[in-house]
């Protein structure tokens, strides 16, 4: 018999998301659903899923073991979150009541808005600071189901604040529950007192920053914003190859406002993943697909910046991509933390199936990440991180403003329970 310290039971119906990652194509829609189920946990590490009737057979419950009644709901993987910014300061609250009256992203950040904005009060917090307010969002991250977050820094651009932002994300995933992966984004934007000399800060990040947050292991991936008016495609191949080779993993925020090519330099620089996508081509499409790299998609974001379009998902799904779904939690155009957000809007403005955007919020998104042994499914030897919803019906985690989630399990500790967290 195998131990176990935590028991979830009376399972209506449980999604396992079981199986290879990525998944792709027609696959996306197997969620590995077992009826009448039971999942069971020892030491953080699932044990046992599959039917309840089965579970007395091969598990022996310790003493004081936890059982959690899922009262004949639905039970489904942790939410990934695979693209959040949340080392921040300050807020953005006039610009975003500017794009309410019409203003356009461009003339927001032209008129000295939008990520430099952000940049300022950045760089004015300490690092204490920057950690509480980290906290303060995992934690609603994880109301909504979220167990396992990337987040970026970015708003830093230079040397000592990118430093700090990163240590600050470290010591904020320290004292939370949500598993967090850091990423390098000291190219987030070319800062104002380099713009008359790009050159300049290219070779700040090339020749310093990346060395330094690679010599203090502080970040897993680099990431560029790989757009008109950003960082060129040249620019970023240059950026990306330096951090590939001081060892991080690369990502890219790719095609969002214009048709760039940054699809198709993630996709040649083996990057793990391609961002937003908005204006993905055809030869990107093709090319995430064929590399393959995931096609993180950020729905939210095209919602809150009122952009007249969303990337092309069926087309994504229908080339083969790994398409996996995030929040783009950050001041200025990602104001939800919610993945089920993410995903309402995944398949009422992208035209994903439910079943293909909760894959994507969760096994692939794991595997955007590169943490899909470990998350994003329900399998024995993987990490106990779980949400139990209040009905079995999945369609709730769609329907916005209605409280879907009875409770959110973390490294197979109950984290979340009728909304509040538990110690």
């Amino acid at each position: 018999m195998t131990p176990a310290d935590l028991v979830v039971r009376n399972v209506a119906r449980l999604a396992t998301l079981a199986g290879p990652a990525p998944r792709t194509g027609a696959a996306l829609r197997d969620l590995g659903i077992v009826e009448a189920a039971a999942v069971a946990a020892h030491r953080g590490r699932i044990v046992y899923v599959g039917p309840e009737a089965g579970l007395g057979a091969t598990v022996a419950p310790e003493p004081g073991a936890t059982v959690l009644d899922a009262e004949g709901a639905a039970v489904v993987p942790g939410f990934v979150d695979a693209h959040t910014h949340l080392a921040f300061a300050g807020d953005r609250d006039e610009e975003i009541r500017r794009r309410l009256a019409g203003a356009s992203y461009r003339e927001i950040a032209a008129a000295g808005g939008g990520i430099v904005r952000s940049v300022e009060a950045t760089r004015g917090a300490s690092r204490e600071e920057l950690a509480a307010a980290i906290r303060a969002r995992l934690d609603e991250m994880l109301f909504q189901g979220t167990t396992t977050a990337e987040v970026k820094s970015g708003y830093g651009l230079e040397l000592e604040a990118e430093l700090r932002s990163l240590e600050a994300i470290r010591e904020a995933a320290a004292a939370h529950p949500v598993t967090v992966v850091p990423t390098f984004l000291g190219a987030h934007e070319v800062p104002v007192e380099h713009r008359r000399d790009r050159e300049r800060y290219l070779r700040l990040l090339v020749d310093e920053m990346i060395p330094e947050v690679a010599r203090r292991d502080l970040a897993v991936f680099c990431d560029v914003f790989c757009e008109e008016g950003v960082f060129s495609v040249a620019e970023s191949r240059r950026i990306l190859l330096a951090a590939r080779e001081r060892g991080l993993g690369l990502r890219v925020h790719a095609d969002e406002l214009a048709p760039t090519g940054g699809a198709e330099l993630a996709a040649e620089l083996g990057a793990r993943s391609a961002d937003h996508l908005v204006h993905v081509s055809e030869a990107g499409l093709r090319a995430l697909a064929a590399a393959p790299c995931a096609a993180t998609l950020l729905p939210a974001a095209c919602f809150y910046l009122r952009l007249p379009r969303f990337a092309p998902a069926r087309a994504l799904v229908e080339a083969g991509a790994p398409v996996a779904l995030a929040t783009d939690a950050n001041p200025g155009g990602g104001l939800s933390p919610s993945m089920p957000f993410a995903m309402t809007v995944a398949c009422f403005s992208m035209g994903l199936s439910l079943e293909e955007a909760l894959a994507a919020a969760t096994l692939n998104a794991a595997w955007s990440l590169d943490v899909h042994r470990e998350r994003g499914s329900l399998e024995v030897g993987k990490r106990a991180d779980l949400v139990v919803l209040r009905s079995l019906r999945l369609l709730d985690l769609v329907r916005v403003g209605v409280p879907a989630i009875r409770a959110v399990v973390k490294d197979g500790r109950i984290a979340v329970r009728d909304g509040r967290m538990q110690a």
